[in-house]
């Protein structure tokens, strides 16, 4: 563990077994259709490789950046499309956005909603980590890894200020390093 993280919330073990997991159901659930996993830049990317390895069933993949903070740690509430999707056969394809945390949940309903509106087939959502103690739309993702206390977490595609991404666990992020 490094001296900026205050405790692991979820070991690598737990992680690795949860993907595992998932990736089970989304393979039962998606079987014989054209599955489009859609990563969320940055956040998603160590989750969305490791469950892609995990799945049983062929799929695609593409990516959106797309951002609610304007630096820090608090979300601005308004949703930015940094970097868009732009498939001609998006029409015939069931997304299944993948994301790495969900706190107000406005990200990824916006997403949902513009998703369709742009002619997705179907569009559901998956995320390592949920905060439904954060929530302020009514939004309930379709997979979820597991549900987390409201603590400012880092590791495994979280980060704080583009740093400890690459950690292998997910750990609680000590006050004094966000808070200086």
């Amino acid at each position: 563990m490094i001296k900026d993280v205050e405790k692991i919330l979820l070991s690598e073990k737990f992680i690795e077994a949860k993907v595992s997991e998932m990736a089970e159901k989304i393979s039962r659930d998606y079987e014989g259709k054209n599955l489009l996993l859609l990563g969320i830049l940055k956040g998603s990317v160590v989750f969305m490789g490791d469950l892609m390895k995990h799945l049983t069933i062929p799929t695609q993949i593409d990516f959106m950046r797309v951002s609610s903070y304007g630096g820090g740690t608090v979300s601005s509430g308004r949703v930015n499309i940094i970097l868009d999707i732009f498939r001609g056969d998006l029409d015939t394809c069931d997304v299944l956005v993948v994301e790495d945390i969900i706190d107000s949940g406005k990200t990824l309903s916006y997403l949902v909603q513009y998703l369709k509106n742009k002619g997705a087939k179907s569009v559901k959502t998956c995320t390592m980590l949920d905060k439904p103690s954060r929530r302020e739309v009514d939004f309930t993702p379709d997979y979820v890894g597991a549900e987390i206390p409201d603590e400012f977490v880092v590791g495994y595609g979280l980060d704080y200020d583009e740093n400890y991404r690459a950690l292998p666990y997910i750990g609680v992020l000590k006050r004094e390093v966000y808070e200086k």
